[in-house]
């Protein structure tokens, strides 16, 4: 069970089933590091979060077509000891030649000669599990790379439906971790910490949670819990780390202080808090990454043959919300 910080130092938790690597309880998420002021700013936020004891840095192969790698790999000149470097493969359902031409990019990038974590990104479609873990496909890039001694560990990560995510670990493929959005509200609404959070743990896999303010921060800015509330709870679950954004300064001395402050919710707490978000949860208002196309990759969706309508309203979000990761394969148009 989580334990609360000692003496102001942010807690520490085994990594699932490996006890002697030890992960921050809080983590830096990689796609809002490149929505930083600049380069340098970001590369402070970086440096003040590996000295402060945060040693779980996400980033993603496509995040702001690469913008997000670049400025990590620059923060972590001399620093890369010290932190537990993870990125993800962006093949959306393609072959494992594109996902290993992905990681070398990634590890230029990252100015390193491997990866702590290697994960499959963007899990969202009934058939996914199919497309990855498959002959030639993203898993055996996987696998190849743990074998060639580039990544030490791999996962996949989503942020749709438990029922995928389930899907994903009935394939047998033998994942160290599992990455997906686990908040006060996710527990009333399609809910990875009901459906999924259990069958992690019993086998020992290393839960990754994000959006622990839901992405976007909306409930905190409309006033129906505080920043403290969401991260707390989230970082109260069984999990390894929580993921989140700290693209500014005061965001990430925000983090710090109630990271260093931990204390864990008591069960009766977080099902008070469950109770009280109900109304603003069970319809997902909070949560449209489980709902909305708008938090669908284009490319992903092109690569699974389903046709974009330009002229939908969902349509014109999708592409607006991800026009900073750019068109990776050059054999599917833009429509």
């Amino acid at each position: 069970m989580p334990q609360p910080a000692n003496e102001g130092a942010i807690p520490r938790r085994p990594f699932g089933q490996h006890t002697d690597i030890q992960i921050s309880a809080l983590g830096l998420g990689g796609h809002h590091i490149g929505d930083a002021q600049d380069e340098q700013t970001a590369v402070d936020i970086m440096h003040g979060a590996i000295d402060a004891g945060v040693n779980f840095f996400d980033n993603c192969w496509e995040y702001h077509r690469g913008k997000t790698e670049d400025w990590m790999g620059a923060a972590l000149k001399g620093r890369r000891d010290r932190v537990f470097l993870m990125t993800k493969v962006c093949t959306h359902g393609r072959d494992k030649s594109l996902a290993m031409t992905m990681l070398e990019e990634s590890l230029h990038r990252l100015q390193t000669d491997h990866l702590d974590l290697w994960q499959i990104h963007g899990v969202a479609f009934d058939n996914d599990p199919d497309l990855f873990i498959r002959p030639n496909g993203a898993a055996e890039a996987l696998a190849q790379a743990k074998k060639q001694g580039k990544v030490r560990f791999v996962g996949f990560t989503g942020h749709k439906d438990p029922s995928i995510h389930l899907k994903m670990l009935g394939t047998g493929f033998p994942f160290d971790s599992v990455q997906m959005p686990l908040n006060a509200f996710d527990a009333n609404f399609h809910s990875f910490e009901a459906q999924v959070l259990p069958e992690l743990n019993r086998r020992g896999i290393a839960v990754l949670g994000m959006k622990p303010l839901n992405g976007t921060g909306d409930a905190i800015k409309k006033g129906v819990l505080s920043a403290e509330q969401a991260l707390r709870y989230a970082m109260s679950l069984p999990v390894t780390t929580t993921i989140t954004g700290m693209e500014k300064p005061e965001v990430l001395e925000q983090n710090l202080r109630i990271a260093r402050g931990f204390q864990p919710m008591k069960p009766e707490e977080m099902q008070a808090l469950r109770d009280r978000l109900r109304p603003a949860a069970d319809d997902g208002r909070f949560e449209l990454y489980k709902l909305s196309l708008k938090f669908d990759n284009p490319e992903a969706r092109l690569s699974h043959n389903f046709p974009l309508d330009m002229q939908q309203k969902e349509v014109k979000e999708m592409i607006k919300a991800t026009e900073n990761t750019g068109w990776p394969f050059p054999d599917i148009g833009q429509p």
